[in-house]
């Protein structure tokens, strides 16, 4: 299985580190082969929010840059680790473009069955607040994802601080390795189901066939499915499902 890890910082020092020393846990676990992008190193350019890979198709995008590398990257792997430091209490810039350059899959998920989990660097506080954002991209992108993590990295940092910073990673990596292993299509949590229903019902009485959401959900067959993926629903989750629709179409007809 490959892992990919993304970097969001220019420093190979503690969030490098971290991300390292979690791959070759995993690798002590399986055959695991890893990457580490450190996205310092790819040429991204600051999205304008022209919306046109929201609304013609990501190929649409002005922008020239290694954005579609990166995309391969996410592909070509099993599971994938976002890693950041907290600059000004969020991720780094680095991440945050990259995170913009990708904004679109928030739209068209595509990247179910693959495992996420994300590790952040705080100095003193503000970590946790990072880490919950990137569960939410995760989960965004279609990810099965495993509760990220946050390390502290005071400096100098001190033998205490370092073994923390050990069985905070030992933890993660196992956790993370049994997720990788189980490439699950999980069935949907009620408010999953909520975002995708009416998400869906939506785009389907507001938008047409010039706005690319709108195709892909129908090239899909989102537009008539339970969910993104196969899946069964207990009676209650398809009857919740229908007035989900029913809420969305009413909602949409009356703007």
């Amino acid at each position: 299985m490959k892992v990919t890890a993304f970097i969001g910082s220019a420093r190979k020092k503690h969030t490098y580190n971290a991300s390292e020393q979690f791959l070759q846990k995993l690798q002590s676990f399986g055959d695991i082969e890893y990457e580490i992008v450190t996205l310092s190193d790819y040429n991204l350019q600051t999205c304008k929010g022209c919306m046109m890979c929201f609304n013609k198709g990501e190929e649409f995008c002005p922008l020239k840059d290694d954005r579609d590398k990166l995309i391969e990257k996410i592909i070509n792997s099993d599971g994938i680790i976002f890693a950041s430091p907290t600059y000004s209490f969020q991720v780094s810039a680095f991440m945050k473009i990259f995170l913009d350059r990708i904004a679109f899959f928030f739209h068209r998920p595509r990247f179910f069955g693959k495992a996420f989990t994300s590790i952040v660097a705080q100095g003193i506080y503000g970590g946790k607040d990072t880490v919950k954002y990137l569960n939410f991209i995760g989960n965004k992108l279609g990810c099965n994802v495993v509760k990220g993590c946050c390390i502290t990295t005071l400096e100098p940092m001190t033998e205490k601080g370092q073994k923390k910073i050990d069985r905070i990673i030992d933890k993660q990596s196992k956790i993370f390795y049994s997720k990788l292993l189980k490439k699950e299509y999980p069935t949907p949590s009620l408010f999953k189901l909520m975002m995708f229903r009416m998400s869906r019902s939506t785009m389907k009485l507001m938008l047409n066939e010039n706005y690319r959401d709108y195709t892909y959900y129908r090239e899909h067959g989102w537009f008539e499915s339970n969910y993104y993926y196969p899946v069964k629903l207990n009676p209650f989750k398809k009857l919740i499902g229908r007035f989900f629709d029913m809420m969305a179409t009413q909602m949409a007809r009356s703007d």
